[in-house]
């Protein structure tokens, strides 16, 4: 993510900036359906809506949680109050448990970062952090194209920059703060502001110096999720033998791009987290709906169609974020909340049917107390009765949790289970998180 100044304005001439590219891109949903063949109608299928069964066993991928960006160089540091609403889970916060910091090329600005990071980590929060830039030391300028400013770290200074990568660990350690993993670059393939790689520059360094790093390592964080970044990291065993966090972010990422075949063929042992995205657009107000209930659609097909194990937004608090600028939960931050208040760190997603009618998206979680956890969006029109069944029958009753144009996380009463069974109610343009108990 580039610089704030420009979020609201254009560069000049010459090549476009990435948030003028972005703000195009904003102008079409950036969840994008497949075009029907040929010859085929266009009016939505008429297929018989499904039950949802709840099998506890069919257990899919382990969820590490939700979260977002705090940058305190580009914009102004969380205040106590508002990193508690972040990261606690009380009525008005939104639960998340995942943080994510920069790396920053200065030392002199790293403190910066600590009381947020300290705080997080104090409410149960997993910090991780991606770097920008290598200190200015390490960087030479070359030719990329119309480019003649590019950067990229110098290939004299990959042992350095691993070490600087750890002298940042090791400050946060020493300051309360324990970095859960730490990415080699943040977008390398969109760095007309940073710092650019290339896959070759990338598994040049995992597998000379990544193994050198105190904490867990994240690669590549590819603006795009752009699997020709990646796919090259997966097939060099020794590259991937120093990752443990395959990072992506999914700026503009086609739905149907999300599934990752060659990670699911490749990538035992490691993690698939999606680190950075705003959905659908930076030039809206995220209390926008039903614009915002998009951001549970999005959430929704980044765990069951991508299977990420985490769904990291960007600023936490922006006009357009989950934490509108006075420091109050927005519609787009319930719509993540959904999931991020119930769907906690360790939770267990479970393979259900993913859309049992048109305009309608579940998924469902499974808690290390056997609780189970389902969210179900409705971006239809109308109001639809949704049958649930769980597989082990075992809960006599069910909570609820609904968001829609006029209610925000609103708890609703309590739901009756027969016979291991449960209708939920689910408003027109609405998400709904039930929780078993």
């Amino acid at each position: 993510m580039r610089l704030p100044p420009n979020e609201s304005t254009a560069t000049g001439p010459g090549t476009p900036s990435r948030r003028s590219v972005l703000a195009t891109m904003g102008t079409l949903p950036v969840l994008l359906a497949a075009a029907p063949a040929a010859g085929a109608s266009r009016a939505p299928s008429a297929a018989p809506a499904a039950d949802v069964i709840v099998d506890p066993s069919a257990e899919r991928q382990t969820i590490r949680g939700f979260g977002g960006m705090n940058h305190t160089v580009w914009i102004s540091d969380l205040t106590p109050a508002q990193r508690d609403t972040a990261f606690g889970n009380g009525e008005g916060q939104l639960g998340f448990s995942v943080l994510r910091i920069p790396v920053h090329e200065n030392q002199a600005d790293w403190a910066r970062e600590v009381a947020t990071a300290r705080r997080a980590t104090e409410l149960g929060a997993t910090v991780i952090a991606s770097p920008w830039n290598p200190p200015a030391r390490m960087v030479e300028t070359f030719v990329r194209g119309s480019q003649t400013n590019a950067r990229r770290l110098r290939y004299d200074m990959y042992a350095a920059y691993a070490q600087h990568l750890n002298d940042f660990s090791a400050y946060m350690r020493d300051n309360g703060v324990d970095l859960y993993a730490v990415s080699v670059q943040n977008e390398p393939d969109y760095a007309q502001e940073w710092t650019w790689w290339t896959p070759a520059e990338m598994i040049r360094f995992l597998r000379e110096n990544a193994g050198s790093i105190s904490t867990k390592v994240i690669a590549p964080e590819s603006f795009q999720y752009v699997k020709s970044f990646s796919d090259p990291i997966l097939n060099d065993p020794q590259a991937l033998a120093n990752l443990d966090v395959l990072g992506a972010h999914l700026y503009g990422t086609r739905s149907q791009d999300f599934p990752y075949p060659l990670f699911r063929q490749k990538g035992q042992g490691k993690e698939l987290w999606m680190t950075e995205v705003y959905h659908p657009n930076s030039s809206d107000s995220a209390d926008l709906w039903p614009q915002a209930l998009d951001v549970a659609e999005h959430v929704h097909r980044a765990l069951v169609d991508a299977e990420f194990q985490a769904y990291v937004w960007w600023y936490i608090r922006r006009s357009y974020g989950p934490m509108r600028e006075d420091g109050r939960i927005s519609k787009r931050g319930a719509a993540m909340a959904h999931f991020s208040k119930f769907v906690r760190p360790g939770h267990v997603r479970l393979d259900v049917t993913p859309s049992p009618r048109a305009n309608v998206h579940t998924s469902a979680y499974k808690g290390g107390d056997g609780a189970i956890v389902v969210v179900a969006v409705n971006k239809g029109a109308s109001p639809v009765s949704q049958s649930f069944t769980l597989g082990n029958g075992a809960s006599s009753g069910v909570t609820s949790w609904l968001t829609d144009a006029g209610r925000t996380l609103a708890p609703q009463g309590a739901v009756s289970v027969s016979n291991g069974s449960f209708t939920g109610e689910l408003p027109a343009q609405s998400v709904t998180t039930f929780v078993t108990g």
